[in-house]
């Protein structure tokens, strides 16, 4: 266990060192964050109260997003093009033979990341969108909790999901196809560009379903306050859930991967 705790305090170090790039970052986040700010109060003028949220909620949703968008990973990134590169190359030989366990490493790593970008990249655009807006925030400090614990889930979710998408390189020419596939996913179904209440029967039923509703639209309605009681136990279960079934499934997939190595390299 102190070395996965090793390996995610190299993670948040590692991010950490890119001070420009974080700065451009949180530039970049900002300037977004007002521009779907200012189109949801336009909708929002038109439609009071749409997809359950008055304007107030529907502009804490936008600032969240934005706070989250790195620390979940919508958009892709962290240790997927770095592991995808390993496989290509072979490297990932080395990896395997190593007295760790290569999920746990990986997901130690990304970890770390979330947590610096929750830092970095999360908390000066919330600032800055509250200053202009007004955002609900909430009062009672357990809410705040809570929604951690839900961000945390949802970075466990994301890690998932980029992990096994990543593992398809063993059988694939290149990943980089699959990982593009996984950011525009990411950013339709986790909320980042409309909150996943607005989408209309089927869809939004099957959205809300899917497990990346779990990295902004369930944490957001969580920090909001539309999740309490038996209503966050139900929150909180269904990202466990997602977690543990595609963390189960990435086992899987590296224990077939594995074996393909060691019958290669035989």
């Amino acid at each position: 266990m102190r070395l996965y705790m090793a390996v995610a305090v190299g993670g948040f170090r590692r991010y950490a060192t890119y001070r420009v790039a974080t700065a451009a970052g949180v530039f970049a986040n900002t300037v977004f964050g007002f521009i779907m700010a200012y189109t949801y109060i336009a909708l929002w003028d038109e439609r009071p109260r749409l997809g359950g949220y008055d304007q107030a909620e529907a502009l804490t949703f936008v600032w969240l997003g934005q706070a989250l968008l790195m620390t979940c990973a919508m958009m892709g990134g962290g240790f997927g093009e770095e592991l995808v590169d390993r496989i290509r190359t072979g490297d990932v030989a080395i990896d395997l033979y190593r007295p760790v366990d290569l999920q746990l490493w990986w997901l130690a790593g990304d970890l770390g990341r979330a947590a610096f970008h929750l830092i970095g990249r999360g908390i000066a655009p919330m600032v800055l969108g509250g200053l202009v807006f007004e955002l609900v925030l909430p009062a009672d400090p357990l809410t705040w909790v809570a929604f951690l614990v839900s961000v945390a889930l949802g970075v466990v979710v994301s890690f998932a999901v980029r992990y096994l998408l990543a593992l398809s390189a063993f059988w694939l020419l290149d990943g980089t196809g699959v990982l593009q596939i996984s950011m525009l996913t990411g950013l339709f179904f986790s909320g980042m560009l409309l909150p996943l209440t607005l989408f209309p029967g089927a869809l939004g039923e099957v959205a809300r379903a899917l497990p990346w509703s779990s990295l902004l639209q369930i944490p957001a309605d969580v920090f909001l306050g539309k999740h309490t009681g038996w209503g966050l136990v139900r929150a909180y279960a269904f990202q466990a859930g997602w977690a543990v079934l595609l963390l189960m499934a990435g086992r899987a997939l590296q224990t077939v991967a594995t074996r393909r190595v060691v019958v290669q390299g035989g």
